[in-house]
């Protein structure tokens, strides 16, 4: 199978599109077909190490095409493609059977346009809330939440099928209008993140008084509300470290003078930091996944997230670690409180954290995409689908009809 991959993010970049879009490919090559990557180019001379999404990098037999691109204005760290005849080459040239869109927006959008002129059928995998972003972002006079919406429904329309990271993204872009949603979940690498990698030494060096040691993981922005740790880095026996970096951080310094900040860290480093963590803590209330928890819970670490969006789907209340309302620093601080006073609790939820998530391999949830492609493809041509054969762990199937409800929670959250 021939597979053009237009993505709005590809390394250098360290995100969650780059990331599951590398696994993508990886997991394309290994099963004999034949991806092209088309992308934003990087900004001049950045680089990311060879480790950052795990050993080997980017693999040598991948073709990349990348695109001019421009800075976003007040993030420069994140490019907006400027697709142009490069891109209708790069795809025409590939002669694919299918197009992936990695949560188009501008790049994505022209890929759907480019696809449809050829009558190639496309898939979409919608990974970003950008009405949410839009209202972080006070983006209103431009792009406000409804223009977001309108601008994903149209693209989104093109597709033949939408892949929705988690329930309650499904259900919202199944409410704002968009058509022929089904679920893909993510993998996770439960050897690279494993409890095994816990590191006393550093533990020591994060908290010398023998904190509890709480922790953040992921990009420094304002849609992340890492402000809501505030008052949890004020607990006594707490000490609040952040990893990795963004336009926020300047102002999260000033604000958490008590908490450690060590900046974005990687590869086995960054396994190391996960699982030296006493509790993990995601405070972003726009996830559609929420990758870092995952990886939290395969370092064997007590979880707490919003119960909102794609947390809902990863976080089981009270047997994996806690959901708390979104947005709320001293419900935060709550939940805190009650793990940093029983470790046995900690140990416990770690325990069943881990459990849950070892069997999400990135080759099971591999192996789904590609069950989808072939269900796309035999609907295009009018034909019974031929699934892919596979070694790989099974994956969840995703649901034929509408996608149900989130499981209600079994106990209320912290008030």
């Amino acid at each position: 199978m021939r597979v053009v991959i237009v993505t709005e993010s590809f390394p250098p970049e360290v995100n969650g599109v780059a990331h599951s879009v590398l696994r993508t490919a990886e997991h394309l090559l290994r099963r004999g077909h034949q991806p092209l990557v088309v992308t934003p180019a990087p900004a001049r001379g950045a680089q990311s190490p060879s480790h950052t999404f795990g050993a080997g990098g980017v693999p040598a037999g991948l073709p990349v095409v990348r695109v001019p691109s421009v800075p976003l204005p007040g993030y420069p760290q994140v490019r907006i493609a400027l697709p142009g005849r490069q891109l209708t080459a790069a795809i025409r040239g590939h002669r694919p059977d299918l197009v992936h869109l990695a949560s188009p927006f501008v790049l994505g959008a022209r890929g759907a346009q480019v696809a449809a002129r050829l009558g190639v059928p496309v898939v979409a995998v919608y990974q970003t809330d950008l009405a949410g972003y839009a209202h972080a972002y006070r983006a209103g006079r431009g792009l406000g939440e409804a223009a977001a919406w309108h601008r994903i429904r149209s693209i989104h329309g093109l597709a033949a099928r939408t892949l929705a990271p988690s329930t309650p993204a499904a259900q919202d872009l199944t409410a704002h209008g968009v058509a022929r949603v089904q679920l893909w979940p993510r993998g996770v690498d439960s050897a690279r993140f494993h409890p095994r990698h816990r590191d006393e030494a550093l533990h020591r060096a994060l908290a010398p008084g023998g904190e509890v040691l709480v922790g953040y993981v992921g990009r420094l922005a304002p849609e992340k509300r890492v402000d809501l740790l505030a008052e949890t880095s004020a607990l006594p026996g707490v000490r609040v470290v952040i990893v990795g970096d963004g336009p926020s951080a300047p102002g999260l310094k000033a604000a958490m003078p008590g908490a450690v900040f060590l900046g974005r860290r990687t590869g086995e480093e960054l396994a190391r930091c996960f699982a030296t963590l006493d509790v993990f803590v995601h405070t972003g209330p726009l996830e559609t996944f929420c990758q870092t928890i995952q990886e939290a819970m395969a370092s064997g670490v007590a979880v707490v997230g919003p119960a909102a969006g794609g947390p809902l789907d990863l976080v089981a209340h009270h047997r994996t670690g806690l959901l708390v309302p979104p947005r709320d620093g001293a419900a935060v601080a709550r939940a805190v409180t009650a793990l940093a006073g029983d470790a046995e609790l900690r140990a416990a939820y770690g325990r069943a954290g881990r459990a849950e998530v070892t069997a999400r391999t990135w080759e099971a949830v591999g192996d789904l995409l590609l069950r989808h492609y072939a269900e796309v493809l035999a609907e295009h041509r009018g034909a019974a689908p031929v699934v892919p054969s596979t070694t790989a762990a099974a994956a969840p199937a995703a649901p034929a009809g509408p996608v149900p409800p989130p499981a209600p929670l079994t106990e209320e959250l912290p008030a």
